[in-house]
């Protein structure tokens, strides 16, 4: 779950052309979807199905990222992938890093060595962008509580999004290249649609992890971003009325999905098709709001933040009442702000990292390398004295 910058065209455009100008709904989308997240892993009742947060990001993803690489085509009549990957790694290493970093040594800290060294590993999975392999191969079963989650199981949707993101610029590239640009819904929509049929085929572990069950739901934002430039012509009241059913049917989503429904197959067909017409519709009046609009600001580094903040502190201190997690949530929402504003946000409009790519590409091996290096010296360095924490209270939502 990534945030890409949120433009499209001028603000009487009601619909959701891709390019030029700042969409507030987009924001407001995201922080509805952030809050589904975070209530269902701190286990508030009745938000069951709040894990259909992450499918919204994948949606709104998948569309921001294609608007953006389209806005590009036009402006320039190329697309250059350095530049597509150094925005990524802008964007995306930098909070990314100082979370596993923090959350391996705090790890080590309450958790003890033992607990520490099984951190470690998941954070080399998670600093190379394939923690939903390994949690797949774990067997892990995201959505049954679990007596001892990792508290870097999150990271497997950034996993799945940045694999997506390695094989669609390249195939849009190769499509411009050949000649065939002209055929890239034709290409998309196929990749979409083979997609959805193998998640609707398909149950288990590896289908909730796996790239290939979850493409077409970032597909989907990237169709809708290639014919956005004729949503305009969506009479008003139209619009409105789509973007309201939109966000009705994520909620209901959030309210009525729970751990035994089949997921992700046919039922996240809901609040795909949801968020798109949230973003076909657009839904300023309320989704623009500007407590929304703040919340949809940090809900990347939130996200990063509120799952290993309630896990260790589950896993250390056994199980907490809902008071305390609801403290906990609080600190993660400090802690977003904290990460937004000196790390994430600075780097990431950085003037001197915008203009070379080979200071971006340094920058990103230094930051993928960090949470490896600090895995491997903790794990070599004895421990001062064996700590037997509280481990094993069941955290709600895994």
């Amino acid at each position: 779950m990534t945030p890409t910058t949120t433009e499209v065209r001028p603000a009487a455009t009601r619909a959701a052309g891709p390019w030029i100008r700042f969409r507030p709904d987009i924001e407001g989308l995201r922080a509805v979807a952030i809050a589904a997240v975070v209530l269902f892993h701190a286990g508030v009742p009745g938000i069951g199905g709040g894990f259909i947060g992450i499918d919204v990001f994948f949606v709104i993803s998948g569309f921001l990222i294609t608007a953006l690489m389209m806005r590009e085509l036009a402006d320039t009549g190329t697309l250059s992938l350095l530049r597509f990957y150094g925005r990524r790694a802008r964007r995306i290493l930098p909070a990314s890093t100082f979370v596993l970093v923090t959350v391996v040594l705090a790890g080590y800290h309450w958790l003890g060595f033992l607990r520490g060294d099984e951190i470690g590993a998941d954070a080399r999975w998670a600093a190379l962008f394939a923690s939903n392999f390994n949690f797949a191969a774990q067997g892990i079963d995201y959505l049954q509580s679990q007596s001892a989650p990792s508290p870097l199981q999150h990271f497997w949707s950034l996993a799945v999004e940045e694999q997506f993101y390695l094989v669609w610029p390249a195939a849009l590239g190769l499509l411009i290249w050949l000649g065939l640009r002209h055929a890239t819904p034709l290409v998309l929509g196929l990749a979409v649609a083979a997609s959805l049929t193998w998640s609707v085929g398909h149950t288990g572990t590896w289908s909730y992890f796996s790239p290939a069950t979850r493409a077409w739901e970032l597909g989907a934002g990237c169709l809708l971003a290639l014919v956005a430039d004729r949503l305009d012509r969506i009479p008003a009241a139209v619009a409105t009325a789509m973007a309201g059913a939109g966000l009705g049917g994520i909620v209901v989503a959030a309210l009525s999905f729970d751990d035994s429904t089949p997921f992700p197959g046919y039922t996240a067909v809901l609040p795909v098709a949801a968020t798109l017409l949230v973003l076909a519709g657009r839904g300023d009046a309320v989704l623009g709001l500007a407590p929304l609009r703040w919340l949809g600001r940090i809900s990347y580094s939130l996200y990063l933040w509120h799952w290993p903040v309630l896990v260790i502190g589950e896993q250390a201190y056994g199980p907490l009442p809902g008071r305390t997690r609801l403290g906990l949530v609080l600190l993660s929402v400090v802690l977003a702000i904290i990460t937004y504003a000196v790390v994430e946000n600075p780097i990431r409009r950085s003037p001197r990292l915008r203009r070379s790519h080979l200071l971006t590409a340094a920058m990103a091996v230094l930051l993928i390398a960090a949470p490896v290096l600090v895995a491997e010296w903790k794990k070599s360095t004895p421990p001062g004295a064996e700590f037997q924490p509280r481990l094993g209270a069941s955290v709600p939502h895994a």
